[in-house]
């Protein structure tokens, strides 16, 4: 049984005709840093098809989410360009809607008020602006909640309003940085499921960063891998079970061995040191009594609460 309600969702059935392709030609991204410039992308080129669902999944710091505010338009690149349906990224995109790894709500609006607030910017009278909020949170499964405020809601819908709000303008093209990675096990599977249950009522093209396998392969028509940093796309792996068998099967063979793949493309992508520099360090460190060695060698795409892209 779907975890969200299917209410008749004018802002969804606006969308139905309207389908966003994105196409990432070339796409390097450095930052200034004292020494210089620290390059976080290299050469990135893959597209996402209208409609399509892509993971990107790979170790920390190697530029997922710098991707995404490229794709949104929040930076722009070094070298390379990113269309949406042919033309040009040079700015924030009405077409696109942005869900991060946080809420980001605003404390002193409730739930209905924070869905509203793009809408406020955008224009919109007030009749439209109430009858979008109300079929939005009826889409993510809120409408009793609209008065509520962020403190008085548990993190999964504090999630769901960021998401509503995300759809506010009707975007084609919804870009998701981890936005469930503060989630337990158990409450993350079912935001999936509802996930794939808004992306199946609405014509939405999905981009998801992620750092578990698993929700990948459950979620994305394709899984791209990139290198550590400076990231580049070392995988782009189709999944090959149709999404409708994957709840029955997400143990199979089929799944199995995709997951397998990416692992294999993972391999090597963390930032330990190899034994001389774990020898060397070891020495180092217990001569000036620092960080004990155990603390060495984390893979970096381990840590699914880890933040990226901070420079």
């Amino acid at each position: 049984m779907p975890l969200l309600p299917a209410p008749r969702c004018e802002a969804a059935e606006q969308r139905a005709g309207t389908l966003t392709s994105i196409a990432i030609h070339g796409v390097s991204r450095s930052f200034a840093t004292a020494d210089g410039r620290l390059p976080v992308l290299d050469a990135v080129t893959f597209d996402v098809p209208d409609r399509q669902i892509v993971a990107i999944i790979g170790p920390n710091g190697c530029g997922k989410s710098t991707l995404l505010r490229l794709v949104s338009g929040l930076l722009s690149a070094d070298r390379g360009a990113i269309e949406l349906d042919g033309t040009p990224v040079t700015g924030p995109d009405p077409r696109i809607g942005f869900v991060f790894q946080e809420p980001r709500l605003l404390p002193w609006r409730d739930a209905a008020g924070n869905v509203e607030y793009p809408l406020e910017l955008a224009g919109w009278t007030r009749s439209r602006r109430e009858e979008q909020v109300r079929d939005l949170l009826g889409l993510v499964g809120l409408r009793e909640f609209a008065g509520a405020r962020p403190h008085a809601l548990s993190g999964g819908m504090r999630q769901r309003v960021s998401i509503a709000r995300a759809l506010a303008l009707g975007p084609s093209v919804l870009l998701l940085d981890e936005p469930f990675s503060a989630l337990d096990a158990l409450t993350r599977e079912r935001f999936n499921t509802e996930l794939l249950n808004l992306w199946e009522r609405t014509a939405t093209t999905i981009l998801l960063v992620t750092h578990s396998i698993s929700e990948a392969v459950y979620l994305a028509d394709r899984v791209v891998v990139l290198s550590p940093r400076p990231g580049s796309v070392v995988a782009d792996i189709r999944v090959a079970l149709d999404r409708r068998e994957r709840d029955a099967n997400v143990d199979t063979l089929a799944l199995g061995r995709t997951a397998s793949d990416i692992r294999r493309h993972l391999a090597g992508a963390t930032d330990d040191p190899t034994p001389a520099e774990l020898t060397a360090e070891l020495g180092r460190r217990q001569r000036s009594r620092e960080v004990p060695i155990e603390q060495l060698g984390v893979p970096a795409w381990f840590d699914p609460f880890g933040q990226e892209d901070r420079r």
